[in-house]
C-alpha cells in the first residue's frame, strides 16, 4: 500500500470525539491514580531505634557493628557463602561489596520510634526526645552523615495515643524547620491504621502543618504501616489498602507489613509469626495489587530472630534472615525491616547477590529488546520496564556499578530511566 493511499472506513469522526468525550473523566482518573513508578531510589531496608537510644553516631555504630559480626563469624569471603549458600563465582564481589557498603552507607532508611520500640512515656520525657531527635537529624543532614532517608514513626491515630502522637510528630517537623527546613529525605510513619478516616485525619494534620509554616501543598508524605486485619479488610467485607491510599490524598509514599502485629492481629500463635506465614502472604498480595501502579511502593516486614550469640547460632539466623529476604525479593518486596545491626549483612549479602545473579541475562535480554535482535525469549515493553528497573536498583544499592551496567547493555542512566518509565533520574 503506497504512503498516501487512502483507506476506506466507516464511522463518522463524530463517534470517535463522542466516545473521546465519554471517557475524559476516565483518563483524568487513571491519571491521577496511577501515575507509575515516582523515579525516586527506594532504599532496600528500613532500620528503626527507640526515640531514647538514638544518637548522633547510631549510623556509623550499626555499621561497625554488623563489620565486627561479619569479622567474628564469618572473616572471608568463603566462609560467608558457605554459610549463606552463596554461588563461588560470587562469593568475593559480593563479599566485597557487602564490607564496602557497610562502610560507606550501613542503613538507607532509619525510622527513629515513639511507638511499640519506645513505649509509654511521661509527656515531658517524650517531649524531649522528640525535640532532640529533629536537633541530631538536622545536624546529621547538615554534615552528611544522616541515612539518605531519616524520619519517625510516631504513635498511631487510635484515641489512647492520638493526642500524643500528633504533638510528637508536631515538635519533631517543628524542630527541623527551626533547624533550617525539611530534609528531602524525611520519611514519616502512620502506624496500625484500621480506618481510612484515620488517614484522612493524618493528610489533614500535615494539611495545617504546612499552611502554618507556608509550605507548599503536599510537601509532607508518609508510610502507612499494614499491621491490622482491619487494614486489609473492613468490617463492611470490602477490601481496605486501596481506600487507604486513596484517602491520602497523594501523600503516602509505601505501605510496610507490620509482621509481628498482623500475624498478633490474625491470632497466629508467637512461634509461628513470620514473613512467610500464609496470613502475612495474603496481607501483601492484597497490599501489592492495591499499590500497583500508583507509585506507592512496598516493603515487607522483619524477622525477630536476632544474629547473635555463639558462631552456630548467628550463622543459623543469618540463613534464615537471607532466605527470608530473597523470598521478599522473589515476590518484588524490595524492601523490608532490619531489627539488628548484625541482620546488615545478610540484607546487603541476599540484595547484591540477588541482583548480580541475573545481571547477564537481564542486560542480554534488555539490549536484545533495545536493538530489536531477538534472540531465544521475545520480551514486550512491560518486559523490558521491568529488566530496567531490575537493573535500576542494582545501581541505587551498589550491588552493580553503572560502568558494567553500560557495557553489558550499551544504554545510559538516561536510557535505564526512560525504559523503566522513571519521570526523572534517581538522585
Amino acid at each position: 500500500m503506497g504512503q498516501h493511499e487512502t483507506v476506506a472506513t466507516s464511522l463518522a469522526d463524530t463517534v470517535r470525539e463522542e466516545i473521546g468525550a465519554a471517557l475524559a473523566d476516565v483518563d483524568a482518573d487513571l491519571a491521577r491514580r496511577y501515575p507509575g513508578d515516582p523515579g525516586t531510589r527506594q532504599p532496600v531496608h528500613t532500620v528503626y531505634v527507640p526515640g531514647d537510644v538514638f544518637t548522633a553516631d547510631t549510623v556509623r555504630e550499626w555499621g561497625d557493628a554488623a563489620l565486627a559480626a561479619l569479622d567474628e563469624h564469618a572473616p572471608d569471603a568463603e566462609a560467608f557463602a558457605g554459610v549463606l549458600g552463596i554461588p563461588d563465582s560470587l562469593a568475593e564481589p559480593v563479599y566485597e561489596r557487602v564490607r564496602a557498603k557497610l562502610e560507606r552507607e550501613p542503613v538507607e532508611d532509619l525510622r527513629i520510634d515513639f511507638e511499640d520500640g519506645y513505649g509509654l512515656r511521661p509527656d515531658a520525657e517524650e517531649d524531649a526526645a522528640a525535640a532532640r531527635a529533629a536537633a541530631l537529624v538536622a545536624a546529621a543532614y547538615r554534615d552528611g552523615t544522616a541515612a539518605p532517608c531519616t524520619g519517625i514513626r510516631m504513635k498511631c491515630m487510635e484515641a489512647a495515643v492520638r493526642d500524643r502522637g500528633i504533638r510528637t510528630l508536631d515538635i519533631f517537623l517543628t524542630g527541623l524547620l527551626a533547624a533550617g527546613g525539611l530534609p528531602d529525605g524525611l520519611v514519616l510513619t502512620l502506624p496500625k491504621v484500621t480506618y481510612p478516616e484515620q488517614v484522612t485525619a493524618m493528610v489533614r494534620l500535615l494539611t495545617a502543618f504546612e499552611k502554618t509554616h507556608g509550605l507548599s501543598s503536599g510537601r509532607i508524605g508518609f508510610e502507612i504501616q499494614i499491621e491490622t486485619t482491619q487494614s486489609v479488610l473492613g468490617a463492611d467485607g470490602r477490601a481496605t489498602v486501596a481506600r487507604l491510599i486513596e484517602a491520602a490524598e497523594g501523600r503516602v509514599t509505601s505501605l510496610h507489613y507490620g509482621t509481628f502485629d498482623y500475624s498478633a492481629s490474625c491470632g497466629v500463635s508467637a512461634a509461628h509469626q513470620a514473613l512467610d506465614h500464609p496470613a502475612a502472604d495474603h496481607a501483601k498480595a492484597v497490599m501489592q495489587v492495591a499499590a500497583a501502579g500508583t507509585g506507592v511502593r512496598l516493603s515487607d516486614g522483619s524477622t525477630n530472630v536476632l544474629p547473635v550469640g555463639a558462631t552456630t547460632q548467628v550463622h543459623d539466623a543469618w540463613r534464615l534472615h537471607h532466605g527470608l529476604v530473597r523470598r521478599s525479593l522473589a515476590r518484588a518486596y524490595y524492601q523490608g525491616w532490619d531489627m539488628h545491626p548484625a541482620h546488615l549483612p545478610t540484607r546487603y549479602a541476599a540484595v547484591y547477590t540477588f541482583y548480580r545473579e541475573g545481571l547477564e541475562q537481564a542486560a542480554a535480554r534488555l539490549a536484545a529488546y533495545v536493538a530489536k535482535a531477538g534472540g531465544d525469549v521475545m520480551d514486550e515493553p512491560a518486559t523490558a520496564k521491568a529488566l530496567s528497573g531490575y537493573l535500576l536498583r542494582g545501581l541505587d544499592c551498589g550491588a552493580v556499578d553503572i560502568a558494567e551496567a553500560a557495557r553489558l547493555t550499551g544504554l545510559t542512566r538516561a536510557d535505564l530511566d526512560g525504559l523503566a518509565g522513571r519521570a526523572v533520574p534517581n538522585a
